[in-house]
């Protein structure tokens, strides 16, 4: 049974090491760069039938079994820009992926960016990332083929010509723009606020950066000089968290969460506590959209029933009041807890899908890696409209 592409992903890398992303091989001649002013060098397009024009239609399945059907719609004239960067998803054969979209792309936006799309309009770059096969040559103890410099250098190229070309409204002035990546992504997205927005021109643009899936260390909440989200109607700040269940927590080799040896605590900010006027250590419901294909589980399984006698026939499903979570700090370790509020008595599962499962057994070391991103997409969604709105109004 084949796992899906992030499981695959997480297998190899748990073995590979987070420093496999970062090394570069061996003195070669530099690759050209992308040319950006090319469409098709961009994985979604604001107005353009792509990756990120699919479905997000919803069956909401409440407590007590009843459903209702969630449709969505596209906003049709969008006050900002949302930028992102999808994780580790190439299957190509060599160290860094080419600039080909794959189901494997169109997969990962499905599920975390299109939804986006309610609210604004949405630039994602194809980019030479390191690939699955570059995690696989140093699991097996090679030097790995994939340059981390070469997929950050073409995720700063891309944002230079958005900024430059894309970057201004019908009146002429520049836009706020929501910067948002997951795993490989955030990685990528970090070292791009260190170089080329954090203290830069650029920093007045950014409505509020994403880094999800990813350790953001912070000293006295900010990285560099860019806070953490306190509120949610504040603009020009971080949301970041790393997610593990609360029967769960991070095990002393966790990939994720760690005060780091300089006493760089990981960032965690809980959108959801943010919308309902909370501090993120508070445990707070969450506005999950899980994918109904199983989407974080095995794939070529059906998934599990949401409910008894339910059956979903949408791509996405939210369950109200089933899945809370809060910011927890311990053992060294800061992360998102997230609760499944079981209930045996009601018709709704009492449990879901999310943990890397490899050979049968759970990685608790990745956590909820798989979902970190449908756990809060409401909640995302709906934060950074109020983030919008806060900067429009500065």
């Amino acid at each position: 049974m084949k796992t899906t592409w992030l499981a695959w992903t997480l297998a190899a890398a748990l073995t590979a090491g987070s420093g496999a992303l970062a090394q570069t091989p061996a003195a070669a001649p530099a690759p050209a760069p992308n040319d950006y002013g090319k469409t098709e060098n961009w994985l979604c397009w604001p107005g353009r039938q792509d990756a990120c024009a699919v479905d997000q239609t919803t069956t909401i399945v409440q407590a007590d079994g009843k459903t209702a059907t969630e449709t969505f719609k596209p906003a049709a004239a969008p006050a900002y820009d949302c930028f992102y960067v999808y994780p580790t998803v190439s299957a190509q054969p060599t160290g860094n992926s080419d600039m080909t979209v794959t189901a494997s792309e169109r997969m990962v936006v499905e599920q975390q960016l299109a939804r986006f799309t309610s609210k604004c309009r949405v630039f994602a770059p194809m980019y030479r990332q390191v690939t699955l096969a570059a995690l696989r040559a140093v699991m097996m103890g090679q030097p790995s083929p994939g340059d981390g410099a070469l997929a950050y250098g073409d995720v700063r190229d891309a944002w230079t010509w958005y900024l430059t070309h894309e970057n201004k409204g019908p009146d002429g002035k520049a836009r706020g723009v929501v910067l948002i990546g997951h795993s490989q992504g955030s990685r990528v997205l970090q070292t791009l606020l260190k170089q080329e927005i954090d203290g830069k021109p650029a920093q007045k643009r950014m409505i509020s950066a994403l880094i999800l899936g990813m350790t953001t260390p912070v000293v006295d909440g900010q990285y560099g000089s860019i806070p953490l989200c306190a509120k949610a109607d504040q603009a020009g700040c971080i949301v970041t968290y790393v997610s593990f269940r609360e029967t769960s927590p991070p095990p002393a080799n966790s990939r994720f969460g760690v005060t780091d040896a300089q006493g760089h605590a990981a960032g965690c900010v809980n959108p959801a506590a943010l919308l309902a006027g909370k501090a993120s250590t508070e445990e707070v419901p969450l506005r999950s959209y899980l994918s109904a294909k199983g989407f974080g589980a095995v794939s070529g399984q059906a998934p599990k029933p949401f409910a008894t006698g339910v059956t979903v026939t949408t791509p996405f499903v939210a369950l109200p009041g089933l899945l809370s979570a809060r910011c927890a700090s311990e053992r060294g370790f800061t992360y998102l807890s997230v609760k499944v509020n079981a209930d045996p008595a009601d018709p709704r599962t009492d449990e879901i899908t999310g943990d890397v499962v490899v050979g049968g057994a759970v990685l608790k070391d990745w956590g909820l890696h798989l979902i970190d991103v449908n756990l809060e997409m409401g909640d995302l969604v709906a934060l950074v409209d109020r983030q919008a709105a806060a900067y429009a109004a500065k």
